[in-house]
């Protein structure tokens, strides 16, 4: 049974990221979290707000973010009447990111799908903040999905790595129920000046190699200096459908999202982004 978390915020975006992960795992049993964390919501317009009135005005937030919930439900089931997929909605007093942990403890979440930017984001950036923190902060597989991104099978996934990490079991396996049912080709690209690989990046690469063993796996190094450059490139030049890539210490993707580099890989980004979590959990 896969568990999957979605943050809403019921925009377009947000809707346009649940059908993506309808079809997604259509294939699956699945059980689908919706989320709405409204306390941000609460405390919009402090200038009016008081004491007296929080509790009335929580009230009337918490009703309307389970009234809208259920109206996402119905459009879920509508879309996508499914015998293998079950749904739940849960609007929460909390902030998006710390609701998001909460649950995938809680629910023992398999990865989160949410749209790149909400309602209010800057639409220079193709991922708004919200989406940014969940990448850096919450220890559970994130896939991000472009605003206006219209489904597709992705049949060719790229996933640049540099080999220094011991990848986990559990995401490479999610990683790899979700790719084989539309035969995916993945791309193991190795970004560096050199094409040399240590002992321990050897065991990382054979690991990945038995753990992906229902993908028909590509090994390609490119000889280059800037990361972000190339992996833009890579999907543009090869037709890729989704790009991979693991949060950890000695990561590429931790070089981009701490060292602002983040910026222009996301302003460019059009293609579904999973960002798997080499972070232990309980």
């Amino acid at each position: 049974m896969r568990k999957i978390l979605i943050p809403t915020d019921f925009s377009d975006n947000a809707m346009n990221a649940i059908k993506y992960a309808l079809e997604l795992f259509k294939y699956h049993k699945s059980k689908f979290y919706i989320m709405h964390a409204y306390q941000d919501e609460i405390y919009a317009d402090e200038t009016v707000l008081n004491r007296n009135k929080l509790a009335t005005v929580t009230k009337q937030v918490h009703n309307a973010s389970t009234k809208k919930l259920d109206n996402v439900l119905k459009q879920i089931k509508e879309i996508s009447p499914n015998p293998r997929h079950e749904y739940f909605a849960l609007p929460a007093n909390s902030v998006l990111v710390d609701e998001a942990d909460r649950i995938v403890d809680k629910e023992n979440i398999d990865i989160i799908v949410m749209g790149t930017r909400g309602e209010t984001n800057d639409r220079r950036m193709t991922f708004g903040s919200n989406t940014l923190q969940v990448l850096k902060y919450v220890a559970c597989p994130v896939l991000a999905i472009p605003e206006n991104y219209k489904y597709t099978q992705p049949k060719h996934i790229m996933f640049p790595t540099n080999y220094m990490i011991p990848y986990k079991r559990r995401e490479l396996k999610l990683f790899c129920d979700m790719a084989s049912p539309f035969r995916a080709t993945i791309d193991m690209v190795y970004i560096s000046m050199s094409d040399k690989l240590s002992m321990r990046q050897e065991d990382n690469r054979e690991f990945v190699k038995n753990e992906l063993c229902k993908n028909p796996i590509n090994f390609i190094t490119i000889k280059q200096k800037d990361i972000t450059k190339s992996i833009l490139k890579y999907i543009e030049t090869n037709n890729i459908d989704m790009l991979v890539m693991v949060n950890t210490r000695q990561s590429f993707l931790e070089d981009i999202l701490f060292q602002n580099r983040v910026s222009r890989l996301t302003l460019e980004l059009e293609i579904p982004f999973l960002a798997m979590q080499n972070i232990k959990r309980i």
